[in-house]
């Protein structure tokens, strides 16, 4: 089978789901690549649209053992028509739960045939130079194995001859999903006197929780402690408070130094 061009789309508030996904993308070799960064909030105001001669990548980070609350309405909004996709999700060392369980299910009921999965590894959102984990990732080799899995979804679409042959996949997992999408409600960033109002950390929220005009000023109810205003802030102004976060990020160091290794399913 072949594909006129190659979507790729993801997640990524601190740049490491894009890593990967653009990882796999290379080990393909496609003609023709779209991106589309559905991070900030004005970029999942419109549905998407694949046909059966496009690819379809969609890589998402693990929250709490699924996929993002946030994204799920955008997600089942995509109008496939028999598109075959790869779904990844990418998360921190701990565990990937029924994520990727979860995205693929997604990916078959908004019409995609879904050809593949894969569940990568990325230094986790609240790892920091005192509490690491996961610490750089993903890493070169992390990466040469996304290319690996894109060599193999090129393989598999090969030996096709249109998306209706295309073999099914066993994703582990169970329904109903364990885990709770439900983030925390939580006050965790210090703001220190370094800040300058430079308003790169409201620019880069994916969703709109700090005030452009007052940096300081940071809607709890909306943050989803992804803690890319902590990783992007250029004069290192931003911190984590103690409390819940903070002593989640000491556990995870702690529990989880243990390298963990990307897994597909092709």
């Amino acid at each position: 089978m072949k594909i006129q061009s190659l979507k790729l789309v993801y997640f990524s508030p601190t740049g490491t789901t894009k890593k990967v996904v653009q990882g796999i993308a290379r080990g393909i070799h496609p003609g023709t690549v779209e991106e589309l960064d559905i991070t900030r909030p004005g970029a999942r105001m419109q549905p998407l649209t694949t046909s059966e001669k496009e690819l379809l990548i969609i890589g998402v980070p693990v929250y709490m053992g699924r996929v993002p609350a946030l994204l799920t309405e955008w997600l089942h909004a995509i109008r496939a028509q028999n598109t075959p996709a790869a779904g990844v999700v990418v998360y921190g060392n701990r565990l990937y739960d029924d994520a990727l369980f979860e995205l693929n299910d997604i990916l078959k009921q908004c019409g995609c045939k879904p050809i593949a999965g894969a569940a990568y590894i990325g230094e986790h959102s609240f790892s920091n130079s005192e509490t690491p984990t996961a610490e750089g990732r993903p890493d070169t080799r992390d990466l040469k194995h996304a290319e690996l899995f894109g060599q193999k979804i090129q393989k598999k679409l090969q030996s096709v001859s249109s998306a209706g042959q295309i073999s099914d996949i066993t994703i582990p997992g169970c329904h109903p999903y364990r885990g709770d999408s439900k983030l925390w409600t939580v006050d965790f960033i210090a703001v220190g006197n370094e800040c300058v109002q430079c308003g790169i950390c409201a620019e880069g929220c994916p969703v709109g929780a700090i005030d452009p005009e007052n940096s300081r000023a940071i809607d709890t109810e909306t943050c989803i402690t992804c803690c890319a205003c902590i990783r992007h802030c250029p004069r290192h102004a931003r911190t984590m408070k103690s409390g819940l976060v903070r002593d989640a990020s000491l556990r995870l160091s702690t529990l989880y130094k243990e390298r963990k290794e990307p897994e597909f399913f092709v």
